[in-house]
């Protein structure tokens, strides 16, 4: 129900007739503003719908498509609200959004797997031998780790290709992008824990990350 209400009021946004709700007004507003793509937002919408029954992703690809229509969506309609209209910033935008979804669904193991549930790829975990089980049991075997090492190699893989296009991108566009730091920096403690999923540290806070996002952006850099 919660999904059609979303549809319908986006399809009631572009018609100029939001519902009175906070929200929808608000969106509406930012639509008329900034001319906003309807396709981006429906986007979000449909794969989050196709999401609802939770289950675990049946291959990486899965997890990037995911990826894509939802986080890159939302880089897409920052880029809009910046006034960008540029090739290889929608390029690296796809490639980030792809590693924040990668990212989001490695971090929330530990989360989903105290609620019974495991959401990582099924083809990289059936390629080293490792069942739902073990993530349930909270196993750290080399299995497991390898697991986690491949799903994290495919977000760093990502996140080096969108800076792959770092000088081709326009500079008004890096203000949407400096996500890639809190990225950057959950990828660099799972390989300092040996991609233990469940190890306490990747589950604190780093109180560093907001002088990191300021000398990122001084740097005009992502």
């Amino acid at each position: 129900m919660r999904m059609q209400f979303w549809k319908k009021t986006v399809e009631e946004i572009y018609h100029d007739n939001p519902p009175h709700q906070p929200v929808a007004i608000e969106l509406w507003k930012a639509v008329k503003r900034h001319n906003l793509t309807k396709r981006w937002l429906m986007k979000i919408i449909d794969e989050r719908e196709k999401n609802l029954d939770d289950k675990a992703y049946r291959n990486i690809q899965e997890l990037e498509n995911y990826a894509e229509n939802t986080q890159s969506s939302l880089l897409y309609l920052t880029l809009e609200i910046l006034g960008i209209k540029d090739l290889h910033a929608d390029h690296a935008a796809s490639h980030i959004g792809k590693a924040q979804g990668i990212v989001t669904c490695l971090r929330a193991t530990p989360y989903h797997g105290s609620r019974r549930k495991v959401f990582l790829p099924m083809d990289i975990c059936m390629q080293h031998g490792v069942s739902q089980e073990d993530f349930l049991r909270r196993n750290q075997n080399k299995n497991v780790r390898d697991v986690i090492y491949d799903i994290a190699s495919q977000a760093h893989l990502h996140l080096k290709h969108a800076r792959s296009f770092h000088k081709s991108v326009p500079v008004k566009a890096f203000p949407a992008f400096l996500q890639t730091v809190s990225l950057e920096d959950y990828l660099k403690k799972i390989q300092q824990v040996d991609f233990d999923i469940f190890h306490p540290s990747l589950q604190q806070k780093n109180t560093l990350l907001p002088l990191s996002l300021y000398i990122q952006s001084w740097r005009k850099s992502y």
